[in-house]
């Protein structure tokens, strides 16, 4: 957001575009460059339409699978009716300038990005089960109290920056943990697990943005009615997840 600001005081809005095209360019010339295939050539296995469907359709099938990757898929979703939102609330309704805006958002990645780095010393101290629990927990809990302070009538920024903050730092320890366990299970068919969990988590906060531009008003209720319905909905879903027995199935190989 930053960078955007400066390329767009600079250049034009049209120029992010142009920005955004030239990394995607050079993204793609590094990936067809630099990232060398590290799997042995003897432990490959050959891969073809039919074997895809049948990797796809066995993880539909695996109710844990589904779970993990969902509870990530409404942390992620809350996000994006942020991302949506945001700049409309904090521009027109709080009156912050496109540069402080910029800074204002940045805040909230520092805390998920941050948090996030945690994740492998905490998850190797007390297990990825546990900290999901509690950082599930941590995230709704935040949420929902910022849903009930705003909702009696408190329209400070001050107040949403701050637990916003805290909770996009729970859901920053949320998001990893839960991808490795949707995992753990399915080292046979791990690129396809991982491009299923991905489409998944976009087609979850897909939804959850469209959703929550039809009860857009301008105010910042309607936003935050819809980040703690995201949270809640991922707190039952860990709550079912992780509460129930798994039920390990033997996964066809990719």
């Amino acid at each position: 957001p930053l960078t955007g600001s400066v390329i767009i005081e600079n250049f034009g809005w049209r120029a992010v575009f142009w920005t955004v095209t030239g990394g995607a360019v050079l993204a793609t010339i590094l990936l067809a460059t630099s990232l060398k295939e590290t799997r042995p050539v003897e432990a490959r296995a050959g891969s073809s339409f039919g074997t895809a469907l049948t990797a796809y359709r066995f993880l539909m099938g695996d109710r844990n699978f589904l779970g993990l990757a969902s509870i990530g898929g409404f942390g992620i979703a809350s996000f994006f009716v942020y991302l949506s939102s945001s700049s409309f609330i904090l521009i027109d309704h709080y009156g912050l300038s496109p540069s402080v805006y910029s800074v204002f958002f940045s805040i909230n990645a520092v805390a998920f990005i941050g948090m996030s780095q945690l994740t492998g010393v905490m998850s190797e101290r007390f297990g990825l089960r546990p900290v999901v629990r509690v950082a599930v927990v941590g995230y709704a809990t935040t949420m929902v109290v910022l849903f009930a302070v705003m909702a009696s009538g408190v329209d400070r920024l001050d107040v949403m920056a701050v637990l916003l903050f805290v909770g996009y730092g729970f859901l920053g320890l949320v998001i990893p943990t839960t991808s490795v366990l949707a995992m753990e299970e399915h080292g046979a068919i791990a690129g396809t697990a991982s491009a299923l969990m991905g489409t998944l988590h976009f087609a979850i906060g897909a939804v959850a943005m469209g959703i929550a531009g039809v009860f857009f008003d301008g105010t910042p209720l309607p936003m935050v009615a819809g980040i703690t319905l995201c949270a809640v909905i991922s707190f039952v879903l860990a709550k079912v997840t992780l509460g129930r027995g798994r039920e390990v199935v033997e996964a066809p190989a990719e």
